[in-house]
């Protein structure tokens, strides 16, 4: 999980947020679930981190898992996704696959139910 911390005895709440996220990662896998549901994964965490985490939930995907991201940053959606549901004042308004969506067309969808 390329973790940095001082030891195994660190407290959770000790280390970056990057780490943390890490941490829980590695918690998930540990149970082999086939189903992830992952909301905000890399809210609040540095570029390098999110790239790690990016890498983590696209060799799950990989790996046959179903992986749900709930996110708000448009490129991350755009970057690690298959199909995109787009929710629209607590409405689903559309599902695009992410091969022939863009920015627009999420932007337009996010606005239909406004």
């Amino acid at each position: 999980m390329h973790t940095k911390c001082m030891g195994p005895d660190d407290m959770i709440s000790s280390l970056s947020g990057g780490n943390q996220q890490k941490v829980i990662f590695g918690k998930w896998l540990e149970r082999s679930p086939q189903v992830f549901m992952m909301d905000e994964p890399t809210r609040g965490i540095d570029v390098g981190a999110k790239y790690e985490i990016y890498e983590l939930i696209i060799n799950m995907a990989k790996q046959g898992k179903t992986i749900i991201v709930v996110s708000s940053e448009m490129p991350e959606i755009l970057g690690i996704t298959n199909r995109i549901g787009v929710m629209s004042n607590g409405r689903l308004s559309g599902i695009v696959n992410t091969k022939e969506t863009d920015q627009e067309e999420l932007l337009r969808l996010s606005a239909k139910y406004l």
